[in-house]
């Protein structure tokens, strides 16, 4: 096992993860189980996008399609006339973009219109995904889930769910490497509450350090979850907010290093009092030593 990864290569950029990166959440959708119908106009999309970049944001992605358990999918066309505007205009004001897909021609569309990433919440089964990406030059999330988001809450089950989304995880990285992806564009995502129950994603995120030690950059998304509402009391936005940012906290602290958030300057707070701690600890050791 090696030490969490330092940095992640995006197009011609290298993001330094030494202190940890967030990812702002943006979803020009009607129906994502947080903010759908809030960015569904490109110039108030754009706005928030750029809003988050101010309060701290490394990276905005953008999904035209909603993953929340039970949705139902869109086709290309209705998911690129979602998106493709609001990526275009981010990036002519210098923003970095992510785009959410795991539709081979929504990928390629984006990437055409300039976005820098490509973040697939099926983990590159696709084999034309993988192509798509293979011939670019941007970063790559590969996320764990089982089935679709319209079925994958129906009765999930793990013998032992950290060894089988770290397989999963390893098992996406080496076909994109197999393919000519360099492994530094590559992050990995254990895609917690997507086909999870919640004692699922407490235990995965009690253990990070297992898939952080690959040499991978993890992401984590636990941004206003369905199993921290139901550990906080009244359960609101803001609650899952403050929850959120322990767990970018907590996380940082086990080698996650990408945070995919709504509420960017709440965790952005965090992660600069979690890595903080953590370089402390290190420069400790180093004067033990």
């Amino acid at each position: 096992m090696s030490a969490p990864a330092t940095s992640w290569h995006v197009d011609d950029a290298e993001i330094d993860l030494g202190a940890g990166a967030l990812v702002g959440v943006l979803n020009v959708t009607p129906d994502s189980f947080s903010d759908g119908g809030d960015y569904l106009q490109p110039t108030t999309a754009v706005a928030r996008g750029i809003e988050m970049v101010d309060e701290g944001a490394a990276l905005i992605d953008v999904g035209g399609e909603s993953t929340r358990p039970g949705a139902q999918p869109v086709d290309e066309p209705e998911e690129m006339r979602r998106l493709l505007p609001v990526v275009e205009d981010l990036v002519a004001e210098g923003v970095r973009v992510s785009v959410d897909t795991y539709k081979p021609g929504v990928a390629r569309a984006a990437l055409a219109a300039g976005a820098h990433v490509v973040n697939d919440v099926t983990g590159y089964t696709d084999p034309d995904m993988i192509g798509v990406v293979a011939a670019s030059g941007c970063g790559v999330v590969a996320m764990h889930m089982r089935g679709t988001p319209a079925d994958m809450h129906r009765d999930p089950r793990y013998q032992d769910v950290v060894a089988e989304v770290e397989e999963f995880l390893l098992t996406a990285a080496m076909r994109l490497e197999a393919a000519g992806v360099d492994r530094r564009r590559i992050a990995i995502d254990p895609g917690i509450g997507f086909a999870k129950r919640a004692e699922h994603s407490l235990t995965l995120l009690s253990q990070l350090e297992r898939l952080s030690g690959h040499g991978y950059p993890v992401m984590i998304g636990t941004s206003r979850k369905g199993f921290l509402g139901s550990l906080v009391a009244g359960d609101t936005r803001e609650s899952r907010d403050r929850a959120t940012a322990v767990t970018t906290a907590l996380g940082f602290a086990a080698g996650a290093r990408l945070f995919r958030v709504h509420d960017v300057a709440g965790s952005r707070d965090a992660l600069v009092v979690a890595a903080a701690i953590v370089a402390n600890q290190r420069w400790d050791a180093w004067l033990q030593g």
